[in-house]
């Protein structure tokens, strides 16, 4: 009896600093999301808690958005609750669209489906509430906790986006543009080559672009797998990385704000307006500084601050999208092979479209990688206890982060005229923090319990 008590009172021990550390991270989130929120309505602009309760009865931004995060809750019950919740969140959507039919409301922007999502999800917040208790209660918080956090990541990088565009009316574009002749200018190579494959290449290639975040729910359903049956979560999973990389990178776009060679060198998204199914245009060539973009290289010279338009989001620098592609390829390595090779192919797809639709530079990517790479780091070393290695791989990767968004805004005539040093340099900078990054971590993984020899056979008399 005594070393049960003994046995428990230790599980509570090593708990209680983690329920501490999630309690305050859930402030955190939540006064982040305030401050995010007053924010937007100072600058007249929507907040992403005002437009995440308008979902409740509005169409959404994105259906599958909200689907795949209630697949993620759903994680943390049985197979006969989850069939129940996804048969209500369907019916839900189906007297929605009746409804809205038969009051003649047509629906001109965002998906005819979703609310279900959202308000079942929202039903099983409140069942945990009223009808669960001790660490029943606890699990489908979590699981539900999850859910909001990625439809509100996904509102908050809008929020993000829409912010940039208001309060940084100067661009730092010909800086990046003429550093990137050090790596070749690889958005003006890609973007003709995708521009050469036409309607269907574009295509294919902007489906993987926007569906990003549905491959990480996919991802992420593999590692969570387990939930139910062991009524916890792993220590370390792929929507915790693809949240921290929401949260912290968009900060940089205030700091280091990038409109892309296609708005900045070319006409905009008029570009793939004759080739592309769904995507929505708004004139900006008039803020170029030519329209050059894909088939000229940008000119060198002496960059500078050049304005642009209070619409177009400043979001190039680091290319969030390489970061997010990145970590996904990262997390499908223990994977079963199909999910290995969905990773490796949604992380080329990723790359080819971020240049190939000129929304990035090679530079771009470069930060990206290294800001991924930093921050998964710093994740599972927090995760292990902060030790040498694990601080000593965290700063190797901020020190290489720092120094590219130096070297971009103050050295890039001398990156672009002396290409032949700096662009292996550059690609070695980001090849180190990688090459640490397995290493580092290789060394974390717990290592293979030794073969068992075979007992020595008695010696004859």
């Amino acid at each position: 009896m005594s070393a049960r008590i003994k046995s428990s009172s230790a599980f509570a021990e090593r708990r209680r600093p983690r329920v501490t550390a999630m309690a305050a991270a859930g402030v955190v989130v939540l006064g982040f999301l305030l401050a995010l929120e007053f924010v937007a309505r100072h600058l007249g602009l929507p907040g992403p808690l005002t437009s995440q309760v308008r979902e409740v009865i509005f169409p959404p931004k994105s259906g599958g958005l909200l689907y795949a995060s209630m697949a993620l809750m759903l994680v943390v019950l049985p197979w006969r609750q989850r069939f129940v919740a996804l048969g209500a969140a369907l019916g839900i959507d189906l007297v929605v669209f009746v409804v809205r039919w038969a009051a003649d409301v047509e629906v001109t922007e965002g998906h005819p489906f979703g609310n279900g999502a959202l308000l079942v999800t929202l039903g099983c917040a409140v069942v945990a509430v009223t009808r669960r208790t001790g660490r029943e209660r606890v699990l489908l918080l979590k699981g539900v906790g999850l859910a909001l956090l990625l439809m509100a990541g996904r509102k908050t990088g809008d929020t993000w986006l829409l912010i940039t565009s208001k309060t940084r009316p100067m661009v730092l574009d010909q800086y990046v543009a003429t550093a990137d002749h050090a790596l070749g200018n690889p958005s003006w190579l890609v973007g003709r080559m995708v521009t050469a494959t036409g309607p269907i290449g574009f295509n294919v290639l902007d489906f993987v672009y926007g569906q990003l975040p549905v491959a990480a729910v996919v991802v992420a359903l593999y590692q969570l797998r387990n939930v139910a049956a062991e009524r916890r979560f792993p220590t370390h999973y792929l929507v915790r990385t693809f949240l921290a990389i929401g949260v912290l990178g968009p900060a940089f776009y205030m700091i280091f704000p990038v409109v892309g060679p296609v708005f900045a060198y070319g006409n905009g998204s008029e570009h793939w307006v004759d080739v592309s199914l769904w995507a929505q245009s708004h004139p900006s060539v008039q803020w170029a500084v030519a329209d050059l973009w894909p088939n000229t290289p940008s000119p060198v010279g002496v960059p500078r601050h050049m304005p642009f338009d209070g619409v177009t989001p400043r979001n190039c620098m680091p290319s969030l999208h390489t970061a997010w592609a990145v970590a996904i390829f990262i997390h499908t390595r223990k994977g079963p092979r199909a999910l290995r090779f969905a990773g490796a192919f949604w992380l080329i797809a990723t790359l080819a479209a971020t240049l190939g639709f000129g929304y990035h530079y090679g530079a771009d990517l470069i930060a990206g990688v290294v800001f991924t790479l930093t921050i998964e780091g710093a994740l599972r070393a927090y995760d292990r206890g902060w030790d040498r290695s694990g601080v000593r791989l965290v700063v190797h990767g901020a020190t290489v982060f720092t120094a590219l968004l130096v070297s971009y805004r103050f050295l890039p005539l001398e990156m672009a005229r002396h290409a032949w040093f700096y662009g292996p340099l550059l690609v070695l900078a980001m090849v180190s923090v990688v090459y640490a990054y397995v290493r580092t971590t290789a060394d974390w993984e717990p290592s293979a319990a030794p073969a068992r020899q075979p007992e020595p056979l008695p010696e004859p008399a």
